[in-house]
Protein backbone atom coordinates (compact mmCIF):
# COMPACT_ATOMS: atom_id res chain seq x y z
CA UNK A 1 0.00 0.00 0.00
CA UNK A 2 0.69 3.44 -0.80
CA UNK A 3 0.57 5.67 2.68
CA UNK A 4 1.04 9.64 2.29
CA UNK A 5 1.88 11.47 5.65
CA UNK A 6 1.70 14.56 5.65
CA UNK A 7 3.79 15.91 8.49
CA UNK A 8 5.92 13.17 8.46
CA UNK A 9 8.70 15.06 10.37
CA UNK A 10 6.63 16.14 13.53
CA UNK A 11 6.57 14.09 16.93
CA UNK A 12 3.20 12.22 15.27
CA UNK A 13 4.60 11.72 11.71
CA UNK A 14 7.82 10.71 12.32
CA UNK A 15 6.21 7.89 14.74
CA UNK A 16 3.88 6.86 12.26
CA UNK A 17 6.32 7.23 9.14
CA UNK A 18 8.83 4.58 10.71
CA UNK A 19 5.87 2.34 12.13
CA UNK A 20 4.21 2.14 8.53
CA UNK A 21 7.10 1.75 6.79
CA UNK A 22 8.05 -1.33 8.00
CA UNK A 23 5.30 -2.98 5.93
CA UNK A 24 3.74 -0.57 3.13
CA UNK A 25 5.82 2.03 0.93
CA UNK A 26 5.63 5.64 3.01
CA UNK A 27 5.64 8.98 1.10
CA UNK A 28 6.73 11.73 3.80
CA UNK A 29 5.39 14.95 3.59
CA UNK A 30 5.85 18.25 4.70
CA UNK A 31 7.36 21.62 4.77
CA UNK A 32 10.97 20.64 4.87
CA UNK A 33 10.97 16.79 4.04
CA UNK A 34 13.24 14.94 1.24
CA UNK A 35 10.74 12.89 -0.11
CA UNK A 36 7.77 15.80 -1.45
CA UNK A 37 7.78 19.14 0.44
CA UNK A 38 4.19 20.64 1.26
CA UNK A 39 2.66 23.80 2.48
CA UNK A 40 -0.80 22.63 3.75
CA UNK A 41 -1.92 26.55 4.05
CA UNK A 42 -1.38 26.69 -0.04
CA UNK A 43 -4.33 25.00 -1.95
CA UNK A 44 -1.44 25.29 -5.33
CA UNK A 45 1.38 23.77 -2.99
CA UNK A 46 -1.23 20.69 -2.37
CA UNK A 47 -1.85 20.16 -5.73
CA UNK A 48 1.77 20.18 -7.04
CA UNK A 49 3.14 17.29 -4.19
CA UNK A 50 -0.43 15.21 -5.55
CA UNK A 51 0.89 15.63 -9.25
CA UNK A 52 4.04 14.71 -7.88
CA UNK A 53 3.11 11.62 -5.92
CA UNK A 54 0.60 10.51 -8.33
CA UNK A 55 -1.97 7.42 -7.89
CA UNK A 56 -1.68 6.80 -3.55
CA UNK A 57 -3.87 4.24 -0.99
CA UNK A 58 -4.27 6.23 2.09
CA UNK A 59 -3.48 9.86 3.44
CA UNK A 60 -2.69 10.97 6.87
CA UNK A 61 -2.41 14.30 8.18
CA UNK A 62 -0.54 14.57 11.03
CA UNK A 63 -0.16 18.26 10.56
CA UNK A 64 -1.90 21.17 11.32
CA UNK A 65 -1.02 24.82 12.56
CA UNK A 66 -2.90 26.77 15.13
CA UNK A 67 -2.50 29.54 17.00
CA UNK A 68 -2.01 28.95 20.68
CA UNK A 69 -1.97 31.90 23.42
CA UNK A 70 -4.12 33.42 26.00
CA UNK A 71 -7.45 34.68 24.54
CA UNK A 72 -6.67 38.17 24.58
CA UNK A 73 -4.59 37.84 22.02
CA UNK A 74 -6.79 35.86 19.95
CA UNK A 75 -8.20 38.61 16.55
CA UNK A 76 -8.79 37.66 13.48
CA UNK A 77 -5.55 37.69 12.35
CA UNK A 78 -3.90 34.83 14.99
CA UNK A 79 -7.64 33.05 14.58
CA UNK A 80 -6.55 32.31 11.13
CA UNK A 81 -3.89 30.70 11.48
CA UNK A 82 -6.17 27.73 12.61
CA UNK A 83 -8.80 28.55 10.33
CA UNK A 84 -6.11 28.19 7.17
CA UNK A 85 -3.91 25.69 8.77
CA UNK A 86 -5.62 23.04 10.69
CA UNK A 87 -9.21 23.39 9.26
CA UNK A 88 -8.73 24.60 5.76
CA UNK A 89 -5.39 23.16 5.19
CA UNK A 90 -6.63 19.34 5.48
CA UNK A 91 -10.19 19.78 4.14
CA UNK A 92 -8.25 20.64 0.77
CA UNK A 93 -5.97 18.08 0.91
CA UNK A 94 -9.34 16.04 1.01
CA UNK A 95 -10.82 18.08 -1.96
CA UNK A 96 -7.89 18.27 -3.93
CA UNK A 97 -6.65 14.63 -3.42
CA UNK A 98 -10.21 12.88 -4.15
CA UNK A 99 -9.12 13.39 -7.71
CA UNK A 100 -5.88 11.64 -7.23
CA UNK A 101 -6.45 8.73 -4.64
CA UNK A 102 -6.69 5.11 -5.48
CA UNK A 103 -10.43 3.94 -5.91
CA UNK A 104 -11.30 2.44 -1.98
CA UNK A 105 -8.61 4.50 -0.65
CA UNK A 106 -8.63 6.51 2.84
CA UNK A 107 -8.05 9.80 4.38
CA UNK A 108 -7.51 10.16 7.94
CA UNK A 109 -6.92 13.75 9.54
CA UNK A 110 -6.25 14.67 12.62
CA UNK A 111 -8.18 16.70 15.29
CA UNK A 112 -7.90 16.17 18.87
CA UNK A 113 -9.70 16.39 22.85
CA UNK A 114 -10.01 20.01 22.24
CA UNK A 115 -12.57 19.38 20.63
CA UNK A 116 -14.74 18.85 23.37
CA UNK A 117 -13.02 19.34 26.58
CA UNK A 118 -11.78 22.61 25.05
CA UNK A 119 -7.90 24.47 27.55
CA UNK A 120 -6.77 27.59 28.35
CA UNK A 121 -5.04 29.20 25.52
CA UNK A 122 -6.20 26.69 22.89
CA UNK A 123 -9.39 27.91 21.63
CA UNK A 124 -7.77 28.16 17.84
CA UNK A 125 -7.69 24.26 17.81
CA UNK A 126 -11.17 23.45 19.26
CA UNK A 127 -12.34 25.60 16.78
CA UNK A 128 -10.74 23.88 13.87
CA UNK A 129 -10.58 20.31 15.41
CA UNK A 130 -14.85 20.43 15.41
CA UNK A 131 -15.02 21.91 11.95
CA UNK A 132 -12.90 18.86 10.72
CA UNK A 133 -14.75 16.96 12.53
CA UNK A 134 -18.33 17.75 11.13
CA UNK A 135 -16.32 17.61 7.34
CA UNK A 136 -15.02 14.57 8.08
CA UNK A 137 -18.76 13.19 9.36
CA UNK A 138 -20.34 14.91 5.96
CA UNK A 139 -17.54 13.72 3.49
CA UNK A 140 -17.99 10.19 4.12
CA UNK A 141 -21.58 10.36 2.86
CA UNK A 142 -20.28 12.01 -0.34
CA UNK A 143 -17.34 10.90 -1.12
CA UNK A 144 -17.14 8.34 -4.53
CA UNK A 145 -15.39 5.39 -5.44
CA UNK A 146 -15.52 3.32 -1.80
CA UNK A 147 -13.28 6.46 -0.62
CA UNK A 148 -13.25 6.32 3.29
CA UNK A 149 -12.37 9.72 5.89
CA UNK A 150 -11.99 9.49 9.35
CA UNK A 151 -10.42 11.49 11.96
CA UNK A 152 -7.99 10.75 14.93
CA UNK A 153 -8.53 12.69 17.82
CA UNK A 154 -5.83 12.40 20.95
CA UNK A 155 -5.36 14.03 23.91
CA UNK A 156 -2.38 15.19 24.39
CA UNK A 157 0.50 12.49 23.55
CA UNK A 158 3.45 11.01 25.58
CA UNK A 159 6.24 12.15 23.38
CA UNK A 160 4.87 16.06 24.28
CA UNK A 161 5.85 16.19 27.65
CA UNK A 162 6.23 19.99 26.85
CA UNK A 163 2.34 20.36 26.60
CA UNK A 164 1.54 18.15 29.90
CA UNK A 165 0.69 21.55 31.90
CA UNK A 166 -1.81 22.66 29.80
CA UNK A 167 -3.37 19.44 29.97
CA UNK A 168 -4.03 19.15 33.71
CA UNK A 169 -5.76 15.85 34.98
CA UNK A 170 -5.46 14.10 31.43
CA UNK A 171 -3.54 10.95 30.90
CA UNK A 172 -1.18 11.03 28.30
CA UNK A 173 -1.95 8.47 25.43
CA UNK A 174 0.94 6.60 24.49
CA UNK A 175 2.30 6.41 20.28
CA UNK A 176 1.19 2.64 20.19
CA UNK A 177 -2.20 3.93 21.06
CA UNK A 178 -2.32 6.88 18.59
CA UNK A 179 -0.22 4.09 16.13
CA UNK A 180 -3.19 2.23 16.35
CA UNK A 181 -6.08 4.78 16.44
CA UNK A 182 -4.58 5.20 12.21
CA UNK A 183 -4.25 1.62 12.18
CA UNK A 184 -7.94 1.51 12.66
CA UNK A 185 -8.78 4.23 9.98
CA UNK A 186 -6.49 3.20 7.64
CA UNK A 187 -6.94 -0.60 7.36
CA UNK A 188 -10.02 -1.26 9.28
CA UNK A 189 -13.73 -0.46 7.28
CA UNK A 190 -15.22 2.54 8.91
CA UNK A 191 -16.00 6.31 7.28
CA UNK A 192 -17.12 9.22 9.08
CA UNK A 193 -16.03 8.33 12.39
CA UNK A 194 -14.08 10.05 14.78
CA UNK A 195 -11.66 7.02 16.58
CA UNK A 196 -10.19 8.36 20.10
CA UNK A 197 -6.75 6.49 20.49
CA UNK A 198 -7.43 5.48 24.36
Amino acid sequence: MKIVIVGASGTMGTYLSNSFEKEHQVVRADRNSPDVQVDITSPAAIEKMYKKIGAFDALICTAGPTYVGPWKNLNEETFRVGVEGKMMGQINLVLIGQHYINPKGSFTLITGALTCEPQKNFANASAANSAVEGFVRAAAIELENGIRINAVSPTVIENSPQYFPFFPGEMPVTMKQLEFGFRKSVFGASTGQVIKPN
